[in-house]
């Protein structure tokens, strides 16, 4: 066991273990100067001083220099007026140069050493002689960092569709992978702008409740299956996880004029226990489903309207 203390950079950053030494006084929110791999930095107290197994460590572990003095919030307080001026310098230079980069966020560290240039772009970006350009200006080391659409959105914030602010940019601090199986195993439209966020990827939340669907979905068939009921043998339209009901249409015992089993144009609701699944046996010798639904968001792709099919691959590659 080692004996560590929480401290996050940004309000919605991530936390990170620092050695508390022997500092009294380590209360959540309070300010503290830390050791970095790039110097100095001012950050918050995010977990108070505990012990945590070794294994939840990366060694060597920094220290935290002191709490916060005045001194130390007046030079943070000052780094932080410069950012503006900051982000317009570093415009104006991508501009004369023609690059295609939208710069997001510039940050000082603490101690003044180094200048870090947040942005986003479609590919890689020769940037060296921007870096030239800028060091020139600031006197300081540059580091332009480039990062990804949904890192813009947790810096610059904003609104999500829920009506709330975005989870990413007030308390989400890892992104977790999304998938457009999650939203079909919810029973969401798969209409790309009802699912997708301002960052244009699938929306975090779709992994909030999916392991709550797939436990309540466990026994329950998925639309297009076969099942057995009380009054014969049916197709699966659709299914009701929380009543625990399944709709069906009966096969009449006629056939179509293709040679095919005819449904019934009546549907029937049934309770889950009144359902009887069947199954297949594969090549393995296990059971296999008789049913119409797919797992794969490649086979979910071929299921879906045309109109949203070029999105949804776009939002696929890119998840």
């Amino acid at each position: 066991m080692i004996n560590v203390a929480g401290v996050k950079f940004r309000n919605n950053g991530k936390v990170y273990y620092f050695d508390p030494l022997d500092l009294k006084g380590l209360e959540l929110g309070c300010g503290v100067i830390v050791e970095t791999a790039r110097g100095l930095e001012f950050g918050y107290i995010a977990m108070q001083p505990n012990t945590i197994k070794d294994s939840s460590v990366v060694k060597p572990l920094k220290p935290i220099i002191r709490i916060a003095t005045e001194a130390d919030i007046k030079r943070r307080d000052e780094n932080e007026s410069k950012k503006s001026e900051a982000m317009r310098i570093c415009q104006e230079k991508i501009d004369k140069r023609g690059l295609e980069m939208k710069l997001i966020d510039v940050e000082y560290t603490f101690d003044n050493n180094k200048i870090v240039f947040y942005f986003t772009a479609d590919g890689r970006i020769d940037f060296r002689e921007l870096v030239k350009d800028l060091a020139s200006v600031f006197r300081m080391r540059i580091e332009l960092r480039q990062v990804g659409v949904r890192d813009e959105a947790k810096i610059i914030g904003g609104c999500g569709p829920c009506g709330k602010g975005l989870c990413c940019a007030s308390w989400l601090t890892d992104f977790q992978p999304v998938s457009i199986k999650m939203a079909k195993t919810q029973n969401l439209s798969l209409n790309p702008g009802k699912i997708s966020g301002i960052c244009g990827r699938l929306m975090c939340c779709l992994k909030y409740e999916n392991d709550v669907y797939i436990e309540l979905r466990k026994g329950m068939p998925d639309s297009g299956e076969i099942v057995k009921t009380g009054d014969g043998k049916a197709k699966v339209v659709d299914s009701n996880i929380f009543r625990e009901t399944v709709r069906v249409r009966l096969y009449t015992g006629e056939k179509e004029e293709d040679g095919s089993d005819k449904l019934s144009e009546d549907i029937y609701t049934y309770n889950k226990d009144e359902i009887k699944r069947q199954f297949d046996k594969n090549k393995f010798g296990r059971d296999k489903r008789q049913k119409g639904g797919s797992n794969s968001d490649r086979e979910i792709l071929n299921e879906v309207d045309d109109e949203y099919k070029a999105e949804l691959e776009e939002l696929m590659k890119n998840n």
